[in-house]
């Protein structure tokens, strides 16, 4: 009779973007923004791979959390590890928040004007961004602003 297997205790998080590795750590455990809501992994989890969203990815080490804001790419989920292919990620203390407030700004413009004016997804998806950025952020305590995150959909 075989033994029985061991569930892994930790997950190896690896987030990737185009230009660099922003993190490779043991974690106890991930949350992460598909495209279809939020998702956690904990060690053992069933393997899958999901497509990301905008948004905020937090991972926990013992009782500390990290956050990082994504957006798009590819989430890899097996037993003992996740691997983020990101077109953007930035940890809390990276993010300029400056610029991302003049971002947020730029795209509410965009959005309130006439649709026909601009490219709306792009526009939606700029807003997103900042505004996950933002959140990140105000986990440092950098920001002033402090409202939640909630995914900006397109409507119809």
């Amino acid at each position: 009779m075989a033994a029985p297997s061991q569930l892994p205790t930790h997950l190896t998080l690896q987030i990737v973007t185009p230009d660099r590795l922003v993190v490779r750590e043991e974690v106890d455990e991930v949350e992460v923004p598909g495209a279809n809501g939020y998702f956690g992994v904990l060690p053992g989890h069933t393997p899958m791979l999901a497509a990301l969203a905008v948004g905020e990815l937090w991972y926990r080490k013992g009782s500390e959390k990290t956050y990082v804001a994504i957006a798009n790419g590819f989430a890899e989920v097996l037993p003992d590890g996740v691997t983020i292919l990101a077109q953007l990620a930035e940890r809390a203390d990276e993010i300029d928040v400056a610029r991302a407030e003049a971002a947020l700004k730029r795209a509410e413009e965009r959005l309130a004007g006439p649709r026909d004016a601009i490219d709306y997804e792009r526009a939606r998806v700029a807003l997103a961004k900042s505004l996950s950025r933002l959140q990140v952020s105000s986990r440092t305590g950098v920001s002033p602003r402090t409202a939640v995150l909630t995914q900006v959909r397109p409507q119809g």
